[in-house]
């Protein structure tokens, strides 16, 4: 019988009384990084946490070992690092003042999550959740652990970074139906990207990296998680609620990377600069409704975005409905090809209808070229009327996917709107804005102006300028977003004076039971290496020894507790 003492707290093989595994090379006497659990904590009395695996703005997940059940499993943590903190002599959560009803909201939105994750069941490419427990003031999920690589590493991997349709085809559909599955259970992900599918052993690909949406939402109460090239615009803060569609952008943009090989350009830079394209070595290989249904479902606005995912299948399946309602792609005249045989021409030795003698070979050759000729007009009308409909281009154009302006329209004069106060976005989506004017960001940091939206313009207001002119817009950044660097084990002056000078607020709070240096810091909240606005407020838990000297501002003795007084974190 496999006994926990003996396991390696990285992998969970057995390694027995070794101190580094042979495995992985983990040293027995590694130190989880604070705030995190420490390794060999035992939660609800069954699950084993070993290694801390990834962090973000919402938790932690770290490898486990079920203790009933004898098995590595996961451990997902809710542990939203802006408003939380532990101390290494009490695991028990701590939140900081004035944050108790959002702790508990987001917490409870946890529990919902993965608790109708736990209620699916039979999913090839979802990962089987198998309980949802509540320890040391917060709540985890506990779910299979799935030995695999990411998608990014598979294409990394390949020779040439991306792979063909077909394979394609074959290695993400299942992703698709699973996704179709979690939003009939009213679950979006908000996240799949190349990082967070996993494909295993046996070639098969899993859903992983789940989070509530507050964790996937800019301008949310937690410190956002966004996959840039993957995220789509309404996740961004921006108008447009989020919903199937989101996910929709998300798995295009995946499918985007595993068959071109880059990741798409942000959703934010495609806004107001839209140069995203299929290049033209992949637009003639690949079938046209599969360019067909990227282009649908990497719109950038919601409302003009593939909503569902029975929709996408549709279009990546070449369904006739899809095609009629979409209005997109046409369905050659002559009978669909055998199976595997998508862009298969018609056979040119089949003697056509009506005729008993076979083609001269002459016959056959011209017979070739005429059909060849055909099937590229029809490639090309159909990439030619899709880059009229929408943003995406395709081929060698200009840097910027723009045609040349007639030269007759360069001369009108147009008057130059007021953009200040207006949002970024919004210019961005105006088609009227679009067609006169070209718009060169400028982001600077603003504490008074709400991110994304215009503080000045390089033209001023009511003035004429010939259509066509760029004006540079000075778009605010928000607050100046500093990284918190980590002082703990420091000195707290030296620390306290780093963070000030730095642009951070230090509130201390004491400590006095524990085995550390007089006034070192033990701990901090919010969490390390992250950026947050200047003027955040980093709490610093301090130990001060007991001393007869420590008094009230009454001359009273004050005895200091253990950790900070909880209405106080």
């Amino acid at each position: 019988m496999i006994s926990s003492d003996n396991l390696c707290m990285s992998c969970m093989r057995e390694i027995g009384e070794m101190k580094q595994c042979p495995y992985c090379g983990y040293h027995a006497d590694s130190a989880q990084i604070p705030p995190y659990l420490p390794v060999r904590t035992v939660i609800s009395n069954r699950y084993l946490v070993g290694k801390m695996l990834e962090y973000n703005g919402e938790g932690a997940t770290y490898i486990g070992w079920d203790l009933s059940g004898k098995r590595a499993v996961k451990i997902r943590e809710f542990i939203p690092d802006s408003f939380t903190t532990r101390t290494s002599s009490n695991l028990t959560l701590q939140i900081m003042r004035g944050s108790e009803s959002v702790f508990s909201e987001l917490r409870q939105s946890f529990e919902e999550l993965w608790t109708k994750l736990a209620r699916l069941k039979g999913l090839s490419a979802l990962i089987s959740v198998t309980d949802v427990v509540q320890d040391y003031g917060t709540s985890y999920a506990i779910y299979e652990h799935f030995e695999g690589i990411t998608l990014r590493e598979f294409l990394l991997k390949s020779k040439t970074g991306y792979i063909p349709w077909e394979k394609a085809r074959q290695l993400l559909m299942p992703i698709l139906s699973t996704l179709g599955t979690l939003h009939s259970s009213g679950i979006i992900h908000r996240g799949i990207s190349p990082s967070t599918l996993i494909i295993g052993s046996d070639g098969k690909v899993k859903i992983t990296g789940f989070c509530i949406g507050a964790a996937r939402s800019a301008r949310s109460d937690l410190n956002s998680q966004l996959f840039d090239g993957y995220a789509a615009i309404e996740q961004y803060g921006f108008d447009g609620s989020q919903g199937t569609w989101t996910d929709i952008y998300a798995f295009g943009a995946v499918l985007y990377r595993t068959l071109i090989g880059s990741d798409p350009i942000s959703a934010k830079e495609r806004m107001t600069n839209d140069r995203l394209m299929v290049p033209g070595k992949f637009a003639e290989a690949l079938p046209a409704y599969v360019i067909n249904g990227l282009i649908n479902a990497l719109q950038i606005l919601p409302e003009d975005r593939t909503r569902t995912v029975e929709q996408l299948r549709a279009e990546l399946s070449a369904s006739p409905v899809a095609t009629a309602v979409s209005g997109q792609y046409q369905r050659p005249a002559h009978p669909a090809p055998a199976s595997g045989g998508e862009n298969r021409k018609p056979s040119a030795q089949q003697p056509a209808p009506g005729k008993k003698k076979p083609k001269s070979n002459a016959n056959v050759i011209i017979t070739t070229a005429v059909v060849s000729l055909a099937i590229g007009l029809v490639v090309f009308i159909v990439l030619s009327f899709t880059v009229l409909r929408d943003r995406i281009s395709f081929g060698n154009g200009g840097a910027d996917g723009t045609a040349n302006a007639v030269s007759q329209t360069e001369a009108e004069l147009i008057t130059v709107p007021k953009f200040i106060e207006r949002s970024y976005v919004d210019i961005g989506s105006n088609p009227v804005f679009m067609q006169n004017f070209k718009f060169e960001p400028k982001y600077v940091y603003d504490d008074t102006v709400a991110e994304g939206y215009i503080i000045d313009q390089s033209v001023k207001p009511d003035e004429k300028v010939p259509k066509g002119t760029t004006i540079i817009l000075y778009v605010s950044n928000g607050k100046e977003k500093i990284v918190l660097p980590n002082v703990t084990g420091a000195n707290y002056d030296e620390a306290a004076a780093r963070l000030t000078g730095l642009g951070f607020v230090c509130e201390k709070r004491i400590v006095s039971e524990g085995a550390y240096a007089e006034n070192e810091v033990i701990s901090m909240a919010p969490i390390a290496e992250k950026a947050y606005d200047r003027g955040t407020t980093v709490y610093l838990q301090v130990f001060v020894p007991v001393t007869e000297e420590m008094t009230d501002e009454n001359g009273n003795p004050v005895i200091p507790s253990q950790e900070a007084p909880e209405d106080d974190m």
